[in-house]
Parts: structure tokens; C-alpha cells; sequence
């Protein structure tokens, strides 16, 4: 203990490197980490001094930025009173209080509010929910479920295994999960309306399965970490259709989605329907604490309650945690109180002017905006690392994975930084070997 206190004192940056795990990482390897000291606003300020400007905004969750003095006072605020209190045979009112505004804002008829830990856990529920429901309507057999192949939903067991079975980044546990049911990706783009074949496709594998099928599960208009894709409102109504035609529940993930990012308050409302199970996440908190929250109908909270044996079977330690809970609703009334869909326009707008440059480079495939979402798709994989030093280098902190070069900034960020993100994006993708 002695020795690496004694290393921790002399150089902290080895400790990290020999004994902290980050995402996606391997121990000891020489992939650089950036150390960060403070951050303000959309500004991530390093310890040797250098600024770059934040277009990731956390994994999408600090939509108001870093540092915001309303969020600061809430979290202060609470820390006062209570910190945490276990959530098992007690309640507080920042959580009754984040409940109801999340009941009056998501869409009708989602009446019933579970509040959990992170996104993963929160699809995790989202699934036990619809496992259960089912179980408890006497029908058991109803133990698979559907989902969209291109999606992502989170690294742990349950919502690995919904995620992309082949070009996900979960393909090594591919023979240790259950055996699922994938759609193809919807290839009707956001703007389309004819989308027969796709759903074609869907109701093909309904006809075939909705026996064993629970819930289709989807990330509505926008799939996100698995590619970055926006498919058509159109295609999300049918599903919707569908779902009710083969009695089948349907769960959208708007953990990245929600709160804004794709235009709409929650992505569903691009198609005009609601989900029976809801799952919300990363922007929940603005950023600043780690909470998701499940939401469903009375329909499917009753049928839990009614059942055997009368409960829902599941119960995070911090589940409803004060502090998380006080700040989401700051973060939440911040973000109702602006326009925030004209805010969402304009770095929609800013979003696509910055990044056509990139479109006639030899490098891309694609560049695409949805939203506060802005996409640079590269013809082919590449030294992300190496590219990811080249933006630094440049002033900003994007991380591109994969054949992806991608920013979902904070809704704070003004047009001039928005310019300077995606003209660092652009020089950068140009830099590139082409070829």
C-alpha cells in the first residue's frame, strides 16, 4: 500500500495507467488518457493548461454543459438535507417530485415510475418488466424478445443481448447470451415515407415468433452507439402497429435520445406514439450524477403488482438517490424553461453547414445531422487513437469509435464554438490517408 501511495504522490497519471480500468480499455497499455482538472461551460480545461471544447458532452448526458451554477445550487442544496436514504420501505420528495415531472412530460399513458442507477440497469428493468407482465397474464412461453439489428443497449448481461449479435461490441459474448430475435437495420433514412419493405421485414418475424416474443425493443428514429443511424418516423408508427396487432410490448430506450437531443423532447414523439415501457437515462441529471428511471402504463404496473408473486423483482442499492434525483429535476426545468427546440435547430443547422466540407473527402461515406447529433462516417475503419490525438491537438474532445467521427455537443454551446468543433472535425478527417 505504501509503495503505490508513494507512486500515487510522485506521478498519479502511472497509477492511472498500471491500475485504473477505463471503458473499453486495456490495463497498462500506452493509449494516451487526457488528464482533465476542471471543466466549465462546453470547455474541458487539462492540467497542463490546454482548453478543448467539449462535442461529446459526456456521453450526451451534460446537455447544459459543465459547471452550471443552477444545477451546482440544487446539488448543494440537497447535500444539505440528505445525500442518500435507501429506497426500500421509504420515500423522499426529490424523488416523488422527478417522478411526477417525468410522468407529465414523457407521452400518455406512461403513469408508473421506477428510478434505478444507470442506463444498462435501466434497460435490465425495462426487460424483467416485460418478462413479467407476461408471466403474470399467464402466458410464460413469452420469454424472447425482439430488437433491431445496428442497435446498442448497454454492457451489461441482459441488454448485451439485445444489442447488434454481429457487428456489435458485444459480439464475444455472443454464445453466452439468450437467443434473441433481430429485424434488419430499417434502411427508410429519417425523411423517407416508404418504409413496406422494412416493416415487411418486421412483421415477417412477428407472424413467425410473437408466441415467444415479450417485447420488441428499439431505439426509437436514432440508433446510437451502434452506428449512428436515423431511420424513419414512419417506420416507428407501424412498429407500433404491429406490437398491438401481435401482442407484443413494445420498449424504446431513449437513453440517448431523450431530453432534446433529436429535436423532439423523447425521440418517440417524431412518430407520434407511445412506448409501454420507456427507458431514460445519460441527459437525465444534465450531466451530473449517475440515474436513469423506467417508466410504464398502469396496464403494465398492475398487471406486475396483481401478479405472483405481487411485486416487481428488482431493487438498485441507490436506487432513487436524493442528490441524483434533486439536480435531474434541475436539469429538467432548465432545460423546459429556454426554447430549447429553436436552441436544438440551430445547432442542427450549425451541425450541417460545418460539416459538409467533409462530404467530397476522399475519406467519408457519409456525413448526416439529426438533431444536436452530427455524423462524419469514414469509407473505412482507422488509427482512432491516432485520430482522436489529431483532434486534441486541434482544440476539441471528440471521441470517434469504430468508422465513426461523431459529436452530440452541449445544448450550450454557441455557434461560434460550434464552428471551431466541426472545422477541427473536418481538417481532421482530411488529414487522414485516403484510401
Amino acid at each position: 500500500m505504501n509503495d503505490i501511495r508513494k507512486k500515487l504522490a510522485e506521478d498519479w497519471l502511472a497509477v492511472d495507467r498500471d491500475h485504473v480500468w477505463h471503458p473499453y480499455s486495456a490495463i497498462g497499455n500506452d493509449a494516451p488518457v487526457y488528464p482533465v482538472r476542471e471543466a466549465h461551460g462546453v470547455r474541458l480545461v487539462l492540467e497542463d493548461g490546454r482548453e478543448l471544447i467539449d462535442g461529446m458532452a459526456s456521453w450526451w448526458a451534460a446537455i447544459h454543459g459543465y459547471n452550471h451554477p443552477v444545477l451546482n445550487a440544487a446539488l448543494k442544496e440537497q447535500a444539505d438535507s440528505m445525500a442518500h436514504v435507501m429506497f426500500g420501505g421509504l420515500t423522499h420528495r426529490p424523488a416523488v417530485e422527478l417522478s411526477a415531472l417525468l410522468v407529465d412530460i414523457t407521452p400518455e399513458p406512461l403513469q408508473s415510475v421506477f428510478l434505478c442507477d444507470s442506463g444498462s440497469v435501466a434497460m435490465e428493468a425495462a426487460m424483467k418488466m416485460a418478462f413479467q407482465y407476461w408471466n403474470d397474464r399467464g402466458r410464460p412461453g413469452k420469454n424472447r424478445l425482439l430488437s433491431l439489428r445496428g442497435g446498442y443497449h448497454g454492457d451489461t448481461f441482459g441488454a448485451m443481448g439485445v444489442c447488434d449479435p454481429v457487428n456489435g461490441m458485444h459480439h464475444f459474448f455472443s454464445h453466452m447470451l439468450p437467443g434473441h430475435h433481430f429485424a434488419p437495420v430499417p434502411e427508410a433514412g429519417f425523411d423517407d415515407t416508404d418504409v413496406e419493405a422494412d416493416v415487411a421485414a418486421l412483421e415477417e418475424l412477428l407472424v413467425a415468433h410473437h408466441g415467444e416474443i415479450a417485447a420488441l425493443v428499439l431505439e426509437p428514429v436514432l440508433q446510437g452507439a451502434g452506428g449512428m443511424r436515423a431511420y424513419s418516423p414512419a417506420y416507428l408508427r407501424r412498429a407500433r402497429e404491429l406490437c398491438d396487432r401481435y401482442e407484443v410490448l413494445l420498449v424504446a430506450d431513449e437513453i440517448a435520445t431523450g431530453f432534446g437531443r433529436t429535436g423532439e423532447l423523447f425521440a418517440c414523439q417524431h412518430a407520434g406514439i407511445a412506448p409501454d415501457i420507456m427507458a431514460l437515462g445519460k441527459a437525465l441529471t444534465g450531466g451530473y450524477m449517475t440515474l436513469a428511471a423506467v417508466l410504464t402504463t398502469p396496464e403494465v404496473s398492475a398487471t406486475i403488482s396483481g401478479g405472483d408473486p405481487g411485486l416487481f423483482m428488482h431493487g438498485p442499492t441507490f436506487m432513487g438517490n436524493p442528490l441524483a434525483c434533486r439536480v435531474a429535476r434541475a436539469s429538467i426545468d432548465r432545460l423546459l424553461a429556454g426554447d430549447w427546440q429553436a436552441n436544438v435547430r440551430r445547432i442542427e443547422a450549425g451541425l450541417a453547414h460545418g460539416l459538409a466540407p467533409a462530404r467530397p473527402l476522399a475519406q467519408v461515406h457519409d456525413v448526416r445531422t439529426l438533431g444536436a447529433v452530427g455524423v462524419i462516417e469514414l469509407a473505412e475503419g482507422v488509427d482512432t487513437t491516432g485520430l482522436q490525438q489529431g483532434l486534441v491537438d486541434r482544440g476539441v474532445w471528440v471521441r470517434p469509435f469504430g468508422r465513426l467521427v461523431y459529436v452530440m455537443p452541449p445544448f450550450v454551446m454557441d455557434d461560434a464554438d460550434l464552428g471551431r468543433l466541426t472545422a477541427a472535425m473536418v481538417d481532421a478527417v482530411a488529414a487522414l490517408p485516403a484510401g
